[in-house]
């Protein structure tokens, strides 16, 4: 009996163990993170903070400096403004919010993760479909407007890569006791940051907009991101939550990353820029093989569709040390889908090389 399609990319220590091959094997395209280096300046502070106090002392419980820069960066109060160990983390007080609230309109497909969440708190939700075809123009309006209580909005939509214009969205926050919005592959779109809902929080208190450093940074593994939402219900989180869930060097790292603005600007125009050629290259080269059509995305991922199962080329893939995401955890998607993840130029050409074989 085979085992149910894992919820999150990523999962290389698990496929390296699986595949008998060490995890540097793999090329990732599991997992929308981009492909680059840490940030130079990032790796010395890490460095650094080994020989001094991150390590040896607690973090500060209210993190005072990195929701400063983060504030700061944003142009907002930082009050408005609070940390967490990743953008999963986050997603859990977001649903017991949500939960209290009543019931929740999960787009569809989407992120399996909100559903863990709600389940934390016993929420009750139901899925709302999307259209699975879009036009390749962005932003495009939000296309549903579930009948229930809470609203969840992932921008860019994960797993269609389609980002949502602000003005289609803003109306929405009037008609729902919450609504949540997911931002984070906003600011790895290259037109995504003037879709944020962050400018509009302090005007909206039912209004919580979920951020993370992870993916754009390439450091999943330092787990980081925050949340933009009403002052007293981030005072009501910080109640509620584990005293450190943020740790010392996850906290300097961030501390680092916002404050470093002249920096942040220019790892978000490198970035860009990638998804802009990338992105490009992808998907003249995918329309040319025959039997899949890859779909347009904002972002840095895009879905490749097929009249047939492709759950065996996935695994002939993996057999070649090559992962994509398997879509059955999405639901509405199932096995005639795959998410792939943008590579530098040699990886996407081999991934290219490799479904083209393989389909050919």
């Amino acid at each position: 009996m085979s085992s149910p399609p894992p919820i999150h990319g990523g999962n290389v220590a698990q496929e390296a163990q699986r595949l008998g091959c060490k995890p540097n094997d793999l090329l990732d395209a599991s997992a929308s993170i981009v492909p680059f280096a840490i940030p130079k300046d990032l790796k010395s502070c890490l460095k650094q903070a080994l020989h001094r106090s991150p390590l040896r002392d607690y973090p500060d419980r209210n993190y005072e400096e990195l929701r400063k820069a983060i504030a700061s960066w944003h142009g907002i109060n930082p009050n408005f403004v609070l940390p967490g160990n990743g953008a999963a983390e986050l997603f859990t007080w977001a649903a017991r919010d949500a939960a209290r609230e009543g019931l929740s309109g999960l787009p569809s497909p989407g992120f399996a993760d909100y559903k863990r969440a709600l389940r934390c708190w016993h929420g009750t939700y139901q899925n709302e479909e999307l259209p699975l075809s879009w036009p390749e123009e962005f932003p495009q309006p939000f296309p549903i407007t579930p009948n229930t209580e809470v609203l969840w909005i992932t921008n860019p939509h994960n797993p269609t890569g389609q980002l949502w214009s602000k003005q289609s969205i803003i109306p929405l926050v009037e008609k729902y006791k919450l609504v949540i919005c997911d931002e984070a592959f906003l600011p790895l779109a290259p037109v995504g940051e003037k879709q944020s809902l962050i400018p509009f929080t302090e005007m909206c208190p039912n209004l919580i907009v979920i951020r993370s450093l992870t993916k754009l940074f390439g450091i999943a593994g330092l787990r980081l991101g925050y949340v933009v939402s009403n002052e007293k219900r981030l005072h009501h989180w910080r109640e509620s939550r584990d005293p450190w869930p943020v740790n010392g060097l996850a906290m300097t790292a961030g501390e680092m990353l916002m404050k470093d603005t002249a920096g942040l600007q220019k790892w978000l125009k490198k970035v860009h820029n990638w998804v802009l050629q990338e992105g490009s290259w992808c998907q003249r080269k995918f329309k040319q093989i025959p039997g899949i059509t890859p779909h347009p995305s904002s972002t840095n991922f895009f879905l490749i569709e097929s009249q047939h199962s492709l759950v065996s080329l996935r695994e002939e893939l993996a057999q070649r040390h090559i992962l994509l995401r398997d879509c059955r955890s999405f639901n509405k998607l199932g096995g005639n889908w795959l998410r792939v993840s943008l590579q530098n130029r040699k990886g996407n050409k081999k991934i290219h090389k490799a479904i083209r074989g393989l389909l050919t």
